[in-house]
């Protein structure tokens, strides 16, 4: 249990090198644990604490001002001959691309967990992201020391609520005030805490009299569960010969590392307990670089698969996973390095943009600060500034062999508002400071609208546009005017419908002709858009395809009803004409765009609002109150469970009701009540609600 590299040459060797991520709920203590971390790895001389706004990765002054993480912050620590890359991600729901984008790029994570309330709503969107990219994880229950804390009820909601196979290592000595350590259930010891030397001294005796039995039933059913994936350790424990602590490490690694199994620590990292015996699990059970299969790609122009191999010596490939604005150097690209070496002052090719980027400067990041490299190799996660062309998701790779990886899909936005200079000078600076921000954060959007002409910035809830605004005025110098808070609705087709789209105009002496029918008819939600060509060559030549679907898709972008984006539909070309001479790809995009106004304006269209998911605890008492206020919010109580004398309201709720909840859940709860809301789908606006909807927003449409 000891910080700091032994052997210099462990730096060169990738075995050695953990990538990792810290992700939870809102308040599990992620940013906590990781300043213990960087504490007892010598990173830190000091603590940083969260409540106080020192917290060394909350280094933004919103974060410190909160007491919450929005951006996630690299770091680099050693521990055990091993270097460890830290990513500290947010929990709250608003900034969920930050876990999306961090998870991509990372080798292993720890799942920290609140020892009172288990698995969370977000500690299952984010459990669901790592399992979309299949990180292996450890977990961690966090808050052993707080009043109601619960190891065994946690361990149950991780196997619950999550489907995973969690297997404790750990046993916890004492609870909420009583709680002094763990039982290692591999060597049978108690490891406690003691001193005021923060938690750095750690005692290791015998298991208190009181627990020995208890930890004996935990270690034989850590043994049964591990040997299930081990056939010599089976055949040792079945003839009850002993098993060795590196046995059971290794087998119970190699499950980690499959995604068979997920081991269980538990600490209390503001009371400095546990901590240690995480970065030790960090490194036992979590991946190197060398663990996880070779990242996948294709060659831009053929298609043809192609393996990127963590090696020094193959050609360089990397992943652009963040986008910063620093105040000192312009704009850093957060990149892992798959593959080779990234060279400072050489030159790389960006594939998804087809642009060639020269590497100015490369560094390792600690939160905000920044130590200056001449290379970053395979396995690394570091900096690069001065790249022009380059947006989260692109590939940059060596000229000698070009790859793009798969790109990240961004949740589209739930919610707007209009956004002005409070100054004419100032316009076009917020221009600008908008672009910037929305290269950084592919869930943030800026547009203009269509009618009024005023700019709107979208996002993925109120608090994400707060932080936006905010970040305008102390980052930017930029004081602004702002409308109230809109939700983004959408529109989809009910029916079928077919229509004509007819663009015949004459130019001066150029003539333009486009002549196309097109179906368009309903499809489930989530589907997207699928276009669909059923014209011979001779009726519509082939030049002219394309155009047509681009001007239906543009046609999309502002629906029928009320301006709002069409989703869910297919449209198919099944004639048309064209003219040997007048006929022209614009022309064709203008009559693609006519037809499908034409159509989906018959086609029986609604409107489409995001629906939240909901979760309130409540004390008992207010129940009543708390379901009768989500009621009159058109929300739909999906579950209802009792956690002591608290009851955890699940509920589906339409987003545009929810603006002030937590005022109002204060005011009926005497302010013993929280709640959690992440997103969840779009549903059919009541007919009644769409009217309402469009006559407000001055877009009321005849519906045929």
């Amino acid at each position: 249990m000891t910080p700091g590299f032994a052997d210099p040459e462990n730096l060169e060797d990738l075995r050695f090198t953990r990538n990792i991520g810290i992700m939870a709920h809102i308040d599990a203590g992620k940013t906590t644990t990781t300043e213990r971390i960087l504490f007892y790895t010598g990173k830190n001389y000091r603590m940083g604490e969260v409540h106080e706004g020192a917290a060394t990765m909350d280094w933004m002054e919103q974060e410190q001002e909160r007491g919450i993480t929005i951006t996630s912050a690299a770091t680099t620590c050693a521990w055990r001959d091993h270097r460890i890359n830290i990513i500290d991600t947010p929990g709250h729901v608003d900034f969920t691309i930050e876990v999306e984008r961090s998870l991509r790029v990372l080798d292993g994570a720890i799942a920290l967990f609140d020892a009172v309330n288990g698995v969370e709503p977000q500690s299952e969107t984010v459990w669901r992201q790592a399992d979309k990219y299949s990180v292996p994880r450890i977990c961690f229950i966090n808050k052993m020391d707080r009043i109601g804390a619960d190891f065994n009820s946690s361990l149950q909601s991780i196997e619950e609520k999550l489907g995973a196979n969690p297997i404790a290592v750990q046993l916890p000595i004492g609870v909420e005030d009583s709680f002094q350590g763990v039982v290692d259930l591999f060597d049978m010891k108690a490891v406690t805490w003691s001193g005021e030397q923060l938690g750095s001294k750690i005692d290791i005796s015998e298991i208190p009299g009181a627990i020995k039995e208890q930890a004996l039933a935990a270690r034989n059913k850590m043994i049964e569960k591990i040997v299930e994936f081990d056939d010599s350790l089976m055949e040792k424990y079945l003839e009850g010969k002993e098993l060795l602590r590196p046995d059971l490490v290794r087998a119970l690694r190699r499950a980690t590392l499959e995604l068979q199994a997920y081991p269980v620590l538990c600490g209390a990292s503001f009371r400095n307990k546990g901590v240690q015996l995480l970065l030790d699990a960090v490194v036992d059970f979590l991946p190197s670089p060398l663990d996880v299969p070779p990242v996948e790609g294709e060659e831009p122009k053929s298609g043809k698969s192609v393996t990127c191999k963590t090696d020094f010596d193959e050609p360089a490939v990397a992943y652009a996973f963040k986008i910063a604005t620093d105040p000192f150097v312009g704009s850093l690209t957060y990149i892992r390095v798959y593959s080779g070496t990234v060279e400072n002052g050489g030159t790389l090719v960006n594939t998804a943009r087809d642009k060639k980027e020269r590497v100015q400067r490369l560094v390792k990041m600690h939160a905000n600060s920044r130590e200056e490299v001449k290379v970053l190799k395979a396995g690394d996660i570091g900096a690069v500034g001065g790249l022009k062309f380059t947006y989260t998701g692109d590939t940059l790779c060596d000229s000698k062999r070009l790859v793009r990886l798969e790109a990240m899909i961004f949740p589209e936005p739930v919610i707007s508002i209009v956004v002005e200079a409070k100054t004419t000078a100032d316009q076009d600076k917020l221009i600008e400071a908008l672009r910037k921000l929305e290269q950084e954060d592919p869930s943030f959007k800026r547009r203009v609208d269509s009618e009024s002409g005023q700019t709107l910035i979208c996002g993925m809830g109120e608090l994400h546009l707060e932080i936006i605004v905010e970040r305008l005025r102390r980052e930017f110098k930029i004081d602004t005017n702002l409308g109230s808070p809109q939700v983004s609705y959408k529109e989809t087709i009910t029916q079928e419908a077919e229509a004509e789209g007819h663009y015949v105009r004459q130019v001066g002496g150029k003539g333009q002709h486009g002549h196309c029918l097109i179906r368009v008819a309903p499809l489930s939600q989530g589907s997207g858009f699928i276009f669909e060509n059923k014209v011979k060559p001779e009726i519509i030549p082939t030049e002219f395809i394309k155009p047509v679907e681009q001007g239906i898709r543009e046609a999309m972008e502002t629906g029928v009803l009320g301006g709002f984006q069409t989703v869910d539909l297919k449209a198919t070309l099944f004639g048309g004409s064209f003219h040997e001479v007048d006929s022209s790809e614009l022309a064709f995009k203008i009559a693609g765009s006519l037809a499908f106004r034409t159509a989906a304006g018959q086609a029986g269209p609604t409107l489409l609002e995001p629906i939240s998911r909901l979760e309130v605890l409540a004390p008992e008492e207010f129940t009543g109150s708390v379901i009768g206020d989500l009621n009159g919010r058109r929300g739909k109580v999906q579950n209802m469970t009792a956690r002591g004398k608290t009851q955890v309201l699940t509920v589906e709720v339409p987003l545009s009701t929810m603006f002030g909840y937590a005022t109002a859940l204060r005011s009926l709860t005497q302010g013993r009540a929280t709640f959690t809301m992440e997103p969840s789908h779009y549903a059919v606006v009541p007919p009644k609600i769409e009217d309402e909807v469009l006559v407000r927003l001055g877009r009321r449409a005849a519906k045929n």
